[in-house]
């Protein structure tokens, strides 16, 4: 009954009934004891597991190499590793599970020049143990290392190599990830989302999508919801909308769509495609939301516009019960901001710190510094700059200038241009910003300036591009004012074609001032 109650999680009833056979002088044995260890060890009874530990000890089970074993487990997770190591002395027959036991509570208790010399001495190693003491080095990053124990293993199995695969990626090395990889006879999908994780680690999303057709379509494996979510993080990244819908049928197909960790992935990798009706659609069908749901979807529509509907959300997620963070936050501050919402934004703002003891992080004085600028407060802004506990970036003076452009404050862009240069000094976009709002107040010397000042600092202005992934699967990319691509002239030709069709339906398009300077 003692072990019915330990699987079933009923840790204090598999005490009680210990202490009944205490009180009804019924003797435990070898096997009653580990049980009730296990159920202190989940509980965190330290009392009762020494009293555990008195009882074997009086019934002569204290040499007992299961006892013993359990004994080791609980006083390293009690974190009193002195007294596991006694037990372990005590043990007149360890086994290999004894001194994997023994290693593992040094580790917990990061004793690890214990848990190596102990490792040195084992007489017989598992591969259970030998994975335990190369996880170690890896945990600690030195790959060197754990490469040596891997290579000196006498016999690795499959997770061993997704030890050390997963080790590599979480190291960014990418290049020894992909080798090992290959050298694999054996792969599952632990070994596929490693390969796949140290890509999307290291920001090569395009390799992330290639890497999942090959397990999916040619080694036939089937992904988890780990795979899943790297993969729609990384069609978010690309913009690749057509792949994050074969992805989501796929989950649909694997069973994940009610999953709230691919869900959450769906909502994100649609609201960055641009499809928000898609990510409500999505967000709409979550059953269980965590936090990170409702964080997304506000964070969404707050981006693209929607920030009444944004509040809304969060009004919706309060009445759940769910409790805000400070991405919440973001998310909030950033849709009273393109809302206008000056009053309200400022409300949400010190609510952080008055109802939910959050405090706000450069992220969110430089969404409020976004709120007044772009309300025309700019003045108030300033001085809200000013107040902060903390240093402004780029960021708030970026926000700043563009808001000085709208409401046509010279004075304000250029202070905002100052701080800029003083923090960015080669940054062109500022310098550009700053330009094109003399432009248009018609102060032509003092735009002159700008270029001049550009020229000096050696700030010459990067061309914009984008880029769209063709039918064939590559990656096509486009430059501002490139003539030297091998289909410019259709390009140009297309692009004009779609100007016309604009001015056809009305769209004024805004008179943009570039520089172009002498290199």
């Amino acid at each position: 009954m003692s072990k019915g109650y330990l699987q079933n999680d009923a840790f204090n009833e598999c005490l009680e009934l210990f202490r009944d056979m205490m009180r009804e002088n019924v003797n435990p044995n070898c096997y009653t004891l580990p049980v009730v260890l296990k159920s202190c060890c989940k509980s965190l009874g330290w009392k009762e597991g020494e009293e555990v530990h008195c009882v074997a000890v009086k019934n002569g089970f204290i040499s007992n190499t299961y006892v013993g074993t359990n004994l080791i487990e609980f006083y390293s997770g009690a974190g009193c590793v002195a007294c596991a190591y006694r037990a372990f002395t005590e043990m007149v027959d360890r086994n290999v599970v004894s001194w994997t036991a023994m290693i593992a509570g040094y580790v917990a208790n990061h004793d690890l020049v214990s848990a190596r010399r102990l490792f040195d001495l084992a007489p017989e190693r598992d591969v259970v143990l030998w994975n335990r003491m190369f996880t170690v080095h890896i945990e600690l990053g030195d790959m060197v290392e754990a490469k040596r124990l891997f290579d000196m293993m006498p016999c690795k199995d499959l997770m061993a190599y997704n030890t050390l695969l997963n080790g590599y990626a979480k190291n960014g090395d990418v290049e020894r990830c992909e080798r090992l990889f290959e050298s694999m006879r054996e792969k599952n999908h632990f070994s596929w989302n490693g390969l796949i994780g140290a890509y999307a680690q290291n920001g090569q999303f395009l390799e992330v999508l290639d890497a999942f057709k090959r397990m999916v379509k040619e080694a036939n494996v089937q992904p988890n919801d780990a795979t899943l979510v790297h993969v729609l993080a990384a069609c978010a990244k690309l913009g690749d909308l057509d792949f994050g819908k074969m992805v989501h049928r796929l989950a649909e197909e694997y069973g994940y769509e009610g999953n709230v960790y691919v869900c959450n992935g769906l909502i994100d990798m649609y609201a960055k495609c641009g499809l928000v009706e898609c990510a409500i659609c999505v967000f709409e069908g979550v059953v269980e939301k965590d936090l990170i749901t409702w964080n997304t979807v506000i964070n969404a529509l707050a981006v693209h516009g929607h920030g009444g509907e944004a509040l809304r959300v969060f009004r919706k997620m309060r009445g759940c019960g769910e409790k805000p963070d400070a991405i919440t936050f973001i998310g909030i501050l950033s849709a009273c901001s393109h809302m206008g919402f000056v009053r309200d934004g400022l409300a949400y703002f010190h609510s952080m710190t008055d109802e939910y003891a959050i405090q706000p992080k450069i992220e969110h004085y430089g969404c409020v510094v976004d709120l007044l600028a772009r309300g025309g407060h700019l003045t108030e802004a300033v001085e809200f700059i000013k107040s902060m506990p903390v240093e402004p970036d780029s960021v708030m003076w970026t926000a700043l200038l563009a808001a000085s452009r709208i409401h046509k404050k010279i004075e304000f862009a250029e202070l905002s241009l100052e701080r800029l240069i003083e923090l960015d000094p080669h940054n062109p976009a500022n310098y550009v910003m700053l330009s094109n709002v003399y432009g248009e107040a018609g102060k032509w010397e003092a735009r002159a300036r700008v270029k001049v000042a550009m020229r000096d600092t050696g700030s010459k202005k990067v061309p914009g591009w984008s880029s769209i992934r063709t039918e064939d699967g590559g990656v096509a990319e486009f430059y501002c004012f490139d003539e030297k691509h091998s289909r410019s002239e259709e390009i140009y030709l297309t692009l004009r074609g779609l100007t016309e069709l604009l001015r056809l339906f009305g769209y004024k398009f805004e008179e943009i001032m570039e520089l172009h300077l002498e290199s």
